[in-house]
């Protein structure tokens, strides 16, 4: 039987540490709503592995709403799998390698996620239609407790990443 690279036996990843937590709800918790969650899971990994421009969520602005307020893919998946991205470009050999390497963590955590909240899909996750209902749903609340959690497990599930050793375990036998 031919496996995917998702469905390879892996330890699994450990949660975040309390910090990194701390940091993403302050980001994304803000009453302003300055940052959606692609832009908070993007700075909120980068900050946490130290990347260069760490703060700059620019590249993540319009993947919020699951990219572009479409309801796909939410936005913790998304913001987090750009983080991974340069991660692994940092950390591989080659470019080809890094991008089969982000490919497979980021596959790993939609699949995660996907059994923890039930879809990876912004419109199912939060019930609402971004393109027409995005001023009810800011109202409603559902992002200070749904999303929070969503962004929580995505960061989560990614922390440990920038350890080298975890980098090792997770990736280097597939390097």
């Amino acid at each position: 039987m031919v496996h995917s690279p998702v469905d390879l036996p892996k330890r699994r990843l450990p949660m975040a540490d309390p910090d990194l937590i701390e940091r993403t709800r302050a980001l994304f918790l803000r009453d302003d709503n300055t940052y959606g969650c692609a832009e908070v899971a993007l700075v909120a990994l980068q900050e946490h592995w130290s990347l260069p421009d760490a703060a700059d969520s620019s590249a993540a602005m319009a993947l919020n709403g699951g990219v572009a307020y479409s309801g796909a893919t939410c936005g913790a998946i998304t913001g987090a799998a750009m983080a991974v991205g340069r991660l692994a470009q940092l950390r591989a050999t080659d470019h080809r390698e890094a991008k089969r390497i982000a490919r497979t963590l980021v596959q790993r955590l939609m699949k995660g996620f996907a059994e923890v909240h039930g879809s990876t899909d912004c419109r199912d996750l939060t019930g609402y239609d971004m393109t027409t209902e995005h001023e009810a749903f800011i109202e409603s609340g559902v992002w200070r407790d749904v999303c929070m959690r969503q962004l929580e497990y995505a960061v989560g599930f990614l922390a440990a990443l920038g350890d080298p050793e975890v980098w090792e375990e997770e990736v280097g036998e597939e390097t």
